[in-house]
């Protein structure tokens, strides 16, 4: 027993000196290091992304894992290993000779002029009349058409409208449970924006299709006079005194602006969860006691309960789709640089993209006709071209190839595979050819965009993670704790993959017009009563609803997703169509044909319908 003390006392020492001291820890020769050839895709078979093994953790176990994260042995042993369990060093042992991009700004296609026979007005116009969303004698969102027909005939007027939101906004908040949609409101501010347009209508001056409609705002933009709290506690603590662009635009256009909406804390999260004392949790108004999905949660929630047909988000990793998806409404992801950002707060400024959240994709298309051009006070997008509505009035979609990736497809629940599927045929049955498409180094994709978002977020975060680390939600410490262990090697080697998957989108652009996922693997998941008191850190569920999200905010590729049907339990199912840099027409256009293949709408649990 002596002896092996002796050994242990003489081992320990000079083998802790040896690793410390003598051994070498840049590097490895017998490194294995996987070599990607320029501009062509690993050649392994086309398994989809992996998905994540980590536990739902809330309530002590969340607080444990918390401090454990931030500590020296979190972050020397705890979180390598999950990085390594989740695979998400996998850009560490690729060899990737291509340039970093670190803006996946992609000019447009060189092609002939095709000017519209139709301006954009006249085609607007012409969708208004056609519109029809559900049988007469069935349910149906209230519109932005609804809204202007009640305008235009004398029915209501705007002030009678906002008056009846006003006492909305007032019920919402007494409700059991709070909806908690718009987080921050101003009757006052309401009541004006609703006179002027009112006096507009009388004189028959309205301003554009959105005079008078009301219209929210996720929190994470600047808006007149509202605190710009971005999801915290201790962000905005005064009022703002200057709108982001995309405030600015709306009430050029007329719109009722009735707030700022709730969402995930700082956008770290896809759940929406977010209990600190200025937000708490949004319900989904199709079931309260499920989550609305995030981090454009509010936004979601209050288009879902008829407080607004359209609301703005922004989305890095799904933020308006995701919700949009659970939430049974449409959500547009415009191409990176397409809406200015100008006004919110840069979080993440190489995968966010910010797009309107809307009843219907007749309603998307009015709200993106008047917010994409150019913003000369911001850096990207400044030679996009004109957004257009083009093919959006054609009658079915002959002459479109649709591609899709089946096995990346096939990757979700069975019930949201069931009515994807159909969806698919009810597309080719209006003429449209379906392609089959391999989408290459998926996996790859997954974690360089895990790394870009991540590692975006913490270098801007850095003076708030420092300074206001306690006053954060337990569930954004553990995502800004992960984001730490990121390198500068990961973030260079994640857009050098960037470039890659950008290139193969144009290799897959040139033989299909767009690309067909669902818009989420899953309905939305459950509220439980410790997520009320410490919010819940549920990687596992992050990760997988953000499959067929990343893509897009990766490679600066628009999306839409427009609701197609009901699980068994009556949660919204979504689908997503995705389409080449500045082509967002052709979404439109597929999305309206998708609107008639939900032969039914439901009503959620929870509507208001202010036009009553």
């Amino acid at each position: 027993m002596a002896l092996l003390l002796v050994l242990l006392a003489t081992v320990l020492p000079a083998a802790a000196v040896y690793l410390c001291c003598v051994r070498r820890h840049t590097g490895s020769a017998a490194a294995v290091v996987q070599r990607r050839e320029p501009g062509r895709p690993e050649a392994r078979g086309r398994s989809p992304p992996r998905s994540s093994w980590a536990p739902r953790l809330c309530g002590t176990g969340l607080r444990l894992f918390v401090h454990v994260a931030n500590t020296a042995f979190g972050q020397i042993c705890l979180l390598p290993l999950i990085l390594r369990l989740e695979n998400l060093l996998l850009m560490r042992s690729l060899d990737i000779h291509e340039d970093p991009t670190f803006i996946p700004e992609v000019a447009a296609d060189v092609t002939e002029d095709k000017s519209e026979a139709k301006s954009t007005a006249d085609i607007i116009k012409q969708l208004l009349e056609a519109r029809s969303d559900s049988p007469s004698d069935g349910f149906s969102f209230k519109g932005i058409k609804d809204y202007l027909e009640c305008y235009q005939s004398g029915r209501l007027t705007p002030s009678q409208v906002a008056k009846n939101i006003i006492a909305v906004l007032e019920d919402c908040d007494k409700s059991t449970p709070p909806l908690r949609a718009i987080v921050q409101w101003d009757p006052e501010q309401i009541m004006l924006m609703a006179e002027a347009s009112t006096a507009r209508y009388r004189n028959k001056c309205t301003l554009s299709y959105l005079d008078g409609i009301p219209v929210c705002l996720k929190e994470e933009f600047k808006v007149v006079p509202y605190h710009h709290r971005v999801g915290t506690v201790y962000l905005g603590t005064e009022p703002e005194t200057e709108d982001a662009t995309v405030a600015k635009k709306l009430r050029e256009a007329g719109a009722i602006i009735i707030g700022v909406s709730n969402m995930h804390e700082l956008g770290t999260g896809t759940t929406g969860c977010n209990p600190n004392r200025y937000h708490k949790i949004p319900r989904n108004p199709y079931k309260l006691n499920h989550f609305t999905g995030g981090s454009s949660s509010g936004s979601a929630a209050a288009v879902a309960a008829g407080l607004c047909p359209v609301a703005i988000g922004t989305d890095g990793g799904g933020s308006v789709r995701i919700p949009s998806s659970f939430c049974g409404v449409v959500g547009l992801k415009g191409t990176f640089g397409r809406i200015s950002s100008h006004g919110s707060l840069p979080l993440t400024y190489s995968t966010v993209g910010v797009g309107p959240m809307c009843t219907s994709v007749v309603d998307a298309a009015i709200a993106y006709s008047i917010l994409a051009e150019p913003d000369p006070l911001y850096p990207y997008g400044l030679k996009q071209p004109k957004a257009t509505l083009s093919g959006m009035c054609a009658p079915d979609l002959k002459g479109l190839k649709l591609g899709v990736d089946w096995t990346f497809f096939k990757e979700c629940d069975e019930e949201v595979l069931s009515v994807c599927e159909k969806a698919v045929e009810h597309l080719q049955s209006l003429g449209a050819s379906v392609v089959e498409v391999s989408l290459p180094e998926m996996e790859e994709v997954r974690a360089a965009h895990v790394i870009c978002i991540l590692s975006e977020m913490r270098d801007f975060l850095q003076p708030d993670f420092n300074k206001h680390f306690q006053e954060m939600n337990l569930d954004t410490r553990a995502n800004l704790a992960l984001a730490s262990q990121f390198t500068a090697l990961d973030y260079i080697t994640a857009n050098r993959q960037r470039t890659r998957s950008i290139r193969f989108l144009q290799d897959i652009f040139t033989t299909v017009h767009c690309i067909l996922t669902p818009a989420v693997p899953s309905t939305a998941p459950r509220i439980y009563e410790s997520d009320l008191l410490t919010g819940i850190n549920d990687s596992a569920f992050t990760v997988r609803s953000m499959r067929f999200m990343q893509l897009a905010n990766f490679t600066g590729i628009p999306g839409i997703v427009v609701p197609i049907g009901y699980s068994m339990a009556g949660l919204p199912i979504g689908f997503q169509v995705m389409a080449k840099w500045w082509d967002e027409a052709v979404l439109l256009r597929i999305g309206l044909k998708l609107e008639q293949f939900r032969c039914q709408t439901k009503k959620p649990s929870i509507y208001y319908d202010v036009l009553a």
